[in-house]
């Protein structure tokens, strides 16, 4: 079905590409322009060769394109800017698409310990989990989340040695920061009792000091990346197909890659040339896996694509999850994780000598920069390194982002200001983890105040709320509901003073979000000129129950006049 409907898509796009030349006017429905600070609607707009060509009344589009124009009467749907990426993974949405899945309830499987084993054991016997012990040599599992499991807790190495005590087994916690493997896995990475934590990362222990299987942030990744690095160009291909596919049917025509390694930079550049994008589709390699292959090449740091892809900028992370509790905080978690002593705060990535230093490489070079920053403690060291590069090598119009914010105080809301740091924020934790925070994490008030998109806007920023996929799956229509409702798992609504209005939710994945990646001139509205990237809902965000908004469903997905999705 999935080949079928890629075949379908791809024949629409080289169809749309033979009537080049030839105007296409949208009218009969609902057109929110997303242009000023309160809605503006259109009867009528037009495109012509992936441009917008006029908005306005239907008379004067028929006036100015003849009848011999294709009209598009949308019946009652809503029409409006595609939406842009505020911050993700599209490489590794691709990626997680071919796992298992292993996601608590709505949205998978994941209820508890023996329903991870069961969805496991039928995964590796199923065509993807074959695939991916041929390429890889692992069985993959992905989005497991401890704080909805029934136990509350991880599950151990010897919890998938059910799965498997001859082939290595690792599944990754939905934040991304944490995973677990199985004894055969552990015996691989030689991790045993006497095996250190490694840097930036932890191995979590039992009551007698002994690795259970669960490993933190560093301590992941130094698993995770070589097994990625197995991949080839055969399976690079079809997690950037899979990844496409994901964002496009969310409306998603400008997807982001954030942290991406130098081998998948190569995989993402192998594919713009070969003319793979139907979206575009912008870089932020991990700044800490070094930059010298950024330097002076074809895909350089850039605000230009080519064939559908640039390198934006890079990224930085300094801290880990909070819903994971290894995000690195002033004050304690309620509950310290397991293994953990009263008053714990999570901790950094690196000193504060390295954020300073790499962040001075981003302005030295003048690239903007992404930092991911859950931890209050963290977005204080983001806040010092921008400080120090600003007045080492400032320039103007650096727009650097930070990313998450979940734990972002008050207090440093005027100093992102100053900076003009520009936040990427996360709501969509009010509905996942909302009731997490307030029970496990954090606590009150601390809970209530995560992602304070209202204070932030209030301030003057310019913001963005995303999905951070694979952490969540890219849903626009889930990002907009968390925005502007902030209702939890429980239907409690979890800080009522900080959501924004439908409108401004809006902002965030349209004009707004062409601004944090200095696309405003050619995305985010439907202004004569821009892009003709559309997004066709079948319902107007703005005209039903707002408790509603999570239900809209994505009809079609234009980008630049070619339907590259359509739920029909």
């Amino acid at each position: 079905m999935k080949t079928l409907r890629m075949t379908i898509m791809m024949t629409l796009w080289v169809v749309s590409a033979a009537v080049a030349g030839e105007a296409t006017i949208y009218y009969g429905g609902d057109i929110i322009t997303m242009e000023g600070a309160s809605p503006q609607y259109a009867e009528a707009v037009v495109q012509r060769d992936g441009r917008i060509a006029f908005v306005g009344s239907r008379v004067e589009a028929l006036k100015k394109f003849g009848k011999q124009a294709k009209q598009v009467d949308l019946k009652g749907k809503t029409l409006l800017p595609a939406f842009l990426d505020g911050h993700g993974h599209m490489y590794n949405v691709g990626f997680a698409a071919l796992c298992a899945n292993l996601l608590p309830p709505p949205d998978g499987p994941g209820q508890n310990f023996d329903s991870i084993v069961d969805t496991m054991n039928t995964y590796k016997a199923s065509k993807e989990g074959k695939y991916m012990l041929n390429k890889l040599g692992w069985i993959i599992g992905n989005g497991y989340d401890d704080s909805q499991l029934a136990e509350k807790d991880h599950p151990t190495a010897e919890t998938l040695d059910r799965v498997s005590k001859d082939v290595p087994v690792i599944i990754i916690h939905q934040s991304g920061h944490l995973g677990v493997v199985n004894s055969k896995a552990m015996e691989l990475l030689k991790i045993g009792a006497n095996s250190k934590d490694p840097k930036g990362g932890a191995y979590r222990r039992d009551a007698k000091g002994v690795p259970t299987g669960v490993l933190e942030e560093g301590a992941l990744f130094g698993a995770l990346f070589p097994i990625i690095g197995k991949s080839d160009a055969e399976f690079a291909l079809k997690c950037i197909e899979k990844g496409q596919e994901e964002y496009a049917k969310n409306g998603y025509l400008t997807a982001q890659d954030g942290r991406t390694t130098k081998e998948q930079v190569e995989a993402l550049v192998v594919a713009a040339k070969a003319g793979k994008f139907y979206i575009d589709v912008v870089a932020y390699p991990d700044i800490t896996l070094g930059t010298d292959y950024l330097i002076g090449q074809e895909y350089s740091p850039s605000h230009d694509y080519k064939k559908r892809f640039r390198i934006g900028g890079v990224k930085l992370t300094l801290d880990g999850s909070p819903q994971g509790k290894t995000a690195w905080l002033s004050e304690p978690y309620l509950v310290p994780p397991t293994g953990q002593k009263k008053g714990y705060r999570g901790y950094p990535v690196m000193s504060d000598e390295k954020a300073v230093g790499y962040v001075k490489t981003a302005f030295r070079n003048k690239w903007q920069i992404l930092c991911h920053t859950n931890g209050d403690a963290a977005i204080d060291q983001y806040v010092k390194a921008v400080d120090a590069a600003e007045k080492a090598y400032g320039y103007p119009d650096h727009r650097t982002v930070l990313v998450h914010g979940q734990t972002l105080r008050k207090d440093q809301i005027p100093e992102l200001v100053r900076l003009k740091i520009y936040p990427s924020l996360f709501p969509m934790h009010t509905f996942y983890w909302g009731d997490w925070h307030e029970s496990s994490v954090l606590g009150e008030p601390r809970a209530s105040y995560i992602s304070p998109t209202r204070d932030v806007v209030d301030a003057g920023l310019t913001i963005t709320s995303h999905h951070d996929a694979p952490v969540t799956f890219p849903n626009s229509m889930r990002v907009l509901d968390a925005t502007v409702n902030r209702v939890t798992r429980s239907e409690k609504i979890l800080g009522p003073d900080q959501r924004l209005t439908p409108y401004e939710g809006m902002k965030t994945l349209t004009d707004w979000a062409a601004f944090q990646y200095f696309e405003e001139d050619t995305k985010g509205t439907l202004t004569q000129g821009k892009l003709a990237d559309f997004v066709i809902l079948d319902k107007n965000p703005l005209k039903i129950d707002s408790m509603k908004i999570h239900d809209i469903k994505i009809i079609e997905a234009i980008k630049e006049g070619r339907t590259v999705y359509s739920k029909e």
